[in-house]
């Protein structure tokens, strides 16, 4: 959970430069590209976080019984791909 603290606070960061970027006028292409990597950056946020839910949320609750669990993860899934 750490990791995805320090990851969510580097994130952070770097969407305060782009807002100051944005009202420094920077040049727009500098701009996109660090947005680029903003999101590059919460789609590997998600990747792990997604990895944490199915290793312990998912799997708990296939043990006890909740297969329902698999449905919402692949609805999950879904939204995350669109």
């Amino acid at each position: 959970m750490k990791d995805l603290i320090t990851r969510l606070n580097r994130i952070e960061g770097q969407v305060r430069g782009v807002k100051n970027m944005v009202e420094e006028e920077r040049y727009c292409v500098d701009i996109l590209t660090q947005v680029s990597a903003i999101q590059a950056a919460l789609n590997s946020f998600n990747k792990n976080l997604l990895a944490n839910h199915i290793k312990s949320c998912v799997v708990e609750d296939i043990k006890s019984g909740n297969h329902e669990v698999v449905d919402e993860l692949c609805n999950t899934i879904q939204k995350l791909m669109k």
